[in-house]
């Protein structure tokens, strides 16, 4: 074994390559080898003696003449099943000859749940103090929030928000609100128009059809002008306990860069998605994900050698791998930089996180 390799290769060689006593064996081992170069080439380490026993078995059959049509299929299966594995004649060894040099085999469902699931924990454990990045004291407060979140930062909400539960409290008092007003108020966080129009259309249907109450049904909740099921799931899991998945935009990016799911409709993507997790995980799973999404694994550039589930990761290289140049490119917390909430909870500051400045502050 001065090679490495096993003692058993040195006696295979020593039968095919003239050892005492295996000239014989050699030489029609020799004589096989036209009719056995496929397996040759496919099988690499395949054993010289199987070939040879080919070689006979093919001889036998020439020199008897011709056979009865049983005797010659007979011999044929003979031969088929003396030939060295990886011959051409086997149908699994083709395809892996004809398949692309690296191409992976593809991961088995029960392969790609423990994936999942490691890494859902994974993640739990790199953000135990995650939660939604909107500053809320009531259902009310929280689904207005999320319905204002749509194409601007959770921060920019948070910075918004208290001017305008100052000025209206409740949902009968935004309903009955002067648009042009709200319109002011909510400038900062892009689209106010059309974000006036469903803050004072869902207050309206609250005050008039659910008693001011904000419901706990998705069914409900969807009938609310400017809400989707993101935004009822954030509302279900966060005001009322009630288990949901959140697709927003980094929750998509990250479940396809995970090879979760190759879907992109988002309620494919929640189905999909749900199937791999327990029903009780999927709220706190749509925060994990997301925080991880916002503050290592980016859209444009990932910070993949700072990334600690980055052994996980299939997608791993996409973006900067070098572990300092990576580290530059981590955000709130995880980059010392202040968080996305005025008003984090206590489990945050105690992780080193800082709150997030008032509007209009230096």
């Amino acid at each position: 074994m001065a090679d490495g390799r096993p003692a058993v290769r040195g006696r295979e060689r020593s039968r095919t390559e003239g050892g005492p006593g295996r000239g014989t064996a050699s030489a029609k081992a020799q004589r096989a080898e036209g009719s056995s170069a496929d397996g040759e080439d496919a099988g690499g380490g395949v054993e010289s003696g199987g070939a040879a026993k080919a070689g006979r078995v093919s001889k036998a059959v020439g020199s008897a003449g011709p056979a009865a049509p049983g005797a010659r299929g007979r011999s044929a299966r003979k031969a088929s099943s003396s030939a060295p594995r990886g011959s051409g004649a086997e149908p699994r060894a083709r395809a892996a000859r004809e398949a692309p040099a690296g191409a992976a085999r593809p991961e088995s469902r029960i392969a790609l749940v423990r994936r999942a699931r490691r890494i859902g924990r994974e993640l739990a454990e790199v953000y135990p103090y995650a939660h939604p990045e909107l500053d809320f004291d009531s259902p009310f407060q929280l689904l207005v929030a999320t319905v204002l979140s749509a194409q601007t930062t959770d921060l920019r909400v948070n910075q918004t928000t208290p001017a305008l539960f100052a000025a209206y409290p409740t949902p009968e008092d935004l309903a009955a609100a002067d648009p042009e007003r709200v319109e002011e108020i909510l400038r900062p966080c892009g689209f106010f128009r059309a974000k006036t129009r469903s803050v004072i259309g869902l207050s309206r249907v609250l005050a008039e059809e659910f008693g001011g109450e904000v419901p706990g049904r998705l069914e409900d909740l969807v009938r609310l002008p400017g809400v989707g099921r993101k935004t009822a799931f954030v509302v279900l899991g966060n005001a009322f306990g009630r288990p949901g998945i959140t697709v927003d935009t980094h929750f998509q990016r990250l479940v396809r860069r995970w090879k979760w799911t190759d879907e992109t409709d988002p309620d494919r993507i929640e189905a999909a998605v749900g199937d791999l997790f327990p029903r009780s995980d999927w709220t706190d799973l749509s925060h994990h994900v997301i925080w991880h999404g916002r503050r290592i694994c980016h859209a444009r550039k990932p910070a993949c050698g700072a990334c600690p589930i980055a052994r996980l990761c299939p997608s791993y290289g996409e973006g900067e791998t070098d572990p300092e140049k990576a580290e530059r490119l981590l955000k709130y917390e995880k980059g010392g930089l202040p968080g996305q909430r005025l008003r984090p909870p206590r489990s945050y500051l105690d992780a080193g996180g800082r709150p997030a400045p008032p509007l209009g502050s230096a």
